[in-house]
C-alpha cells in the first residue's frame, strides 16, 4: 500500500536538529488528526512505545491514555518497572491491566508461531476494546509501528501485531507517528524528546514478548525458564560492560528436552539458547563476539539456578540467514 511506503523526501534522521524537525512535524500532524479526542496507547516500556508515548504526551497531554497490559510474557520485573517509570516518574495517564491468565489460557497448546502472534495481537485488541468502553471520547489507537515491521510483514517474513490496522467494528483510527522510521532513527528522536538514556537505548522487545522466545506451545514452567535465564543473561552482560555495547541479547527455550547429568543423576531437561546480535536498522544483524569465559560463567549460572534446564547453547547465525528472533 502506498501509505506504507517511506517518503523519498524523508532523509535519514541522524542529528538532533533533524529529530526536532520530525517531532514538530508529527506533533502538528497528531493534533490535526486527533483534535480533542482521546488516544489509547499500548505502553510496553520498550523503545518504540516509550518514544510514541513521549511524543504524544507532548502533542496532546492527558488526552493520551496509556494502557500497560501484563500478559505474562514480559521480562522479569518489567511490569513493576513500567508502572514506576511512567506513572510515578513521568506522570503519564497510565492504566495497568493484569491479563496473565487470560493470555496464557488462549495460547495453551498453540505451537505455530504465526498463530501465536495472531492470538496475542487479537487479544490485545480485545483488551483495548474493553478499556476503551470504560472511557469516553476515545477514537484513536496509537501504536509503535516502525518501518522494519512494515517491510517484514509485506515480504512475508513474519506477521506483526501492530501492522494492518484494527477491525472496523472497533471504530478506532490508528496513530502511528514512527511508522516510517528505522530503529536507529527512533532512538535519535527519543534522545531529542528528553527520555532517559536507559529507556531510549533499551533493548528492542517483540510485541508478543517472551511468547516468541518460548518456542512452540507455551507452558508456564518453560516460560519461567525463559524469564529467569533471560534475567541472568541481562545481569551478566551489565556486569561485564556489554549492556550498552550489544544491541539485542536474550534467551530462547525450545519445546524439546535433552539428556544430561545433574547432582550425579540423569536429567532430562530443556536447553537454553543464547542470542546476542548487533545491528543498525534491524534489517541485517551480526553475532556479538561474547568472551568464551563469560559464556561459560553464564552457562554455569543458568544450569544451576534455573529449574528444568540442563544445557546452554549459543546461536552463531547472522541475519540473514536467521532473523533476530526465532519465531
Amino acid at each position: 500500500m502506498e501509505n506504507n511506503k517511506r517518503p523519498e523526501s524523508l532523509a535519514r534522521i541522524t542529528t538532533e536538529a533533524a529529530a526536532r524537525a520530525f517531532i514538530d512535524e508529527q506533533i502538528a500532524a497528531v493534533r490535526a488528526q486527533v483534535g480533542d479526542k482521546k488516544v489509547l496507547l499500548a505502553l510496553s516500556g520498550g523503545v518504540d512505545s516509550s518514544v510514541v508515548a513521549a511524543l504524544l504526551v507532548r502533542a496532546i497531554g492527558k488526552q493520551l491514555v496509556c494502557v500497560h497490559v501484563n500478559h505474562g510474557l514480559l521480562r522479569k520485573g518489567e511490569p513493576e518497572q513500567v508502572v514506576e517509570v511512567f506513572r510515578n516518574q513521568m506522570d503519564a495517564n497510565l492504566i495497568y491491566v493484569d491479563a496473565v491468565d487470560r493470555f496464557l489460557d488462549k495460547l495453551a497448546n498453540v505451537s505455530d508461531p504465526e498463530t501465536k502472534r495472531k492470538i496475542i495481537g487479537a487479544e490485545f485488541i480485545e483488551v483495548f476494546k474493553e478499556e476503551a468502553l470504560k472511557l469516553e471520547n476515545v477514537k484513536f489507537l496509537a501504536q509503535g509501528t516502525i518501518y522494519p515491521d512494515i517491510l517484514e510483514s509485506e515480504e512475508g517474513v513474519k506477521a506483526h501485531h501492530n501492522v494492518g490496522g484494527l477491525p472496523e467494528q472497533l471504530g478506532f483510527e490508528l496513530v502511528e507517528p514512527l511508522k516510517f522510521l528505522y530503529k536507529d532513527e527512533v532512538r535519535v528522536v527519543g534522545d531529542a524528546l528528553g527520555l532517559p538514556a536507559g529507556m531510549v537505548y533499551r533493548q528492542p522487545f517483540p510485541g508478543p514478548g517472551l511468547g516468541v522466545r518460548c518456542l512452540g506451545a507455551i507452558t508456564r514452567d518453560r516460560l519461567e525458564c525463559v524469564r529467569e535465564s533471560d534475567a541472568i543473561l541481562r545481569e551478566e552482560f551489565a556486569k561485564n560492560g556489554l549492556e550498552g555495547k550489544v544491541w539485542q541479547y536474550f534467551t530462547i527455550v525450545p519445546d524439546f528436552k535433552s539428556v544430561g547429568v545433574q547432582d550425579g543423576k540423569r536429567s532430562f531437561a530443556w536447553p537454553v539458547i543464547i542470542r546476542a546480535v548487533n545491528t543498525r536498522d534491524a534489517m541485517t544483524a551480526e553475532v556479538e563476539d561474547v568472551p568464551f569465559a563469560l559464556l561459560q560463567h553464564i552457562t554455569e549460572r543458568i544450569t544451576h539456578e534455573v529449574p528444568g534446564v540442563n544445557r546452554v547453547c549459543f546461536d552463531l547465525t547472522p541475519k540473514p540467514t536467521g532473523t533476530i528472533e526465532w519465531e
